[in-house]
């Protein structure tokens, strides 16, 4: 069964360890070097969390785990579950519990998150961005006539950005936009000063459209027995379908169709959740 990985917090409890019976004699800092190191064999983490047990247990330490796959995240469980690791005790790892609460909103990555899952899936060098305009919005004319400037009014910078996410291999782009602004105090601004915040108002507005490109990408996951996880990409209209396992890789959706056994399906975007098709 294939698996839908999107460009957001992972929230959902197939997504998540606990792991617990850390023994006491390592910091909360070397167990979290040491957990990562063994669960990122099994997949992408989003982030891995130590605890001190509460002061009614013995001394020790326990984690949360979060992958961005759930496929990734049952993998582990199952290879290190009653397992010594990296101590000399073995340790327990369970996947998160189901609750019935209220489903919030998808919280984004950042630029620096859709950036390391990008690569994981789609390689280093296999996904590239664009930018189309970076727009300067900032009026700092007055900054030539302070009279004209109200007392009590703080000037700013604001930048615009407007790019596109590009996917060669898979012949998809998608677009993103973003915007930063950054408030100015004339009393301690020098010019150095000024063009460093400059610098990096235009760098957050690269990042925001950047995450923003990112949203509009979905990645699906097929089953083991692909030679790799990355099978398709949606983009915001259609899913771009490749096969893995076929010669033409991947460009079968248009050379081959199902003669090479891949799912030709395409899938739009609704205002609804992602689904597979059926």
């Amino acid at each position: 069964m294939a698996e839908l990985v999107s460009f957001t917090v992972p929230t959902e409890s197939d997504k998540t360890l606990l792991v617990w019976e850390l023994s006491s004699g390592p910091t909360a800092e070397a167990l979290h070097h040491s957990l990562f190191a063994v669960f990122s064999q099994f997949g992408l983490l989003f982030s891995v969390r130590v605890f001190p047990n509460a002061a009614v247990a013995r001394p020790g330490f326990y984690a949360i785990i979060k992958f961005y796959s759930a496929r990734d995240a049952h993998r582990a469980q199952k290879a290190c579950d009653q397992k010594q690791l990296f101590q000399n005790s073995p340790v327990k790892v369970r996947l998160g519990t189901k609750h019935k609460a209220v489903q919030h909103q998808a919280l984004a990555l950042n630029s620096s998150q859709c950036q390391e899952l990008a690569n994981y899936y789609f390689g280093f060098n296999g996904w590239s961005k664009r930018i189309i305009k970076l727009q300067d919005l900032s009026d700092l004319e007055e900054r030539a006539n302070e009279d004209t400037v109200p007392p009590l009014q703080k000037q700013s910078l604001k930048f615009f950005c407007a790019l596109e996410v590009v996917l060669p291999s898979y012949e998809c782009r998608s677009p993103g936009a973003g915007m930063a602004e950054e408030t100015l105090d004339d009393l301690e601004e020098g010019p150095l000063s000024f063009l460093m915040k400059r610098r990096t108002t235009q760098k957050l507005a690269i990042q925001k459209a950047v995450s923003d490109a990112f949203q509009k990408l979905l990645i699906v996951i097929l089953g083991p027995g692909a030679s790799t996880p990355l099978a398709w990409v949606a983009a915001p209209r259609s899913l771009r379908v490749s096969c893995p396992g076929c010669a033409c890789w991947p460009h079968c959706f248009s050379l081959c169709g199902n003669r090479c056994g891949c799912w030709s399906r395409q899938l739009s975007l609704r205002s609804g959740p992602w689904t597979l098709p059926s």
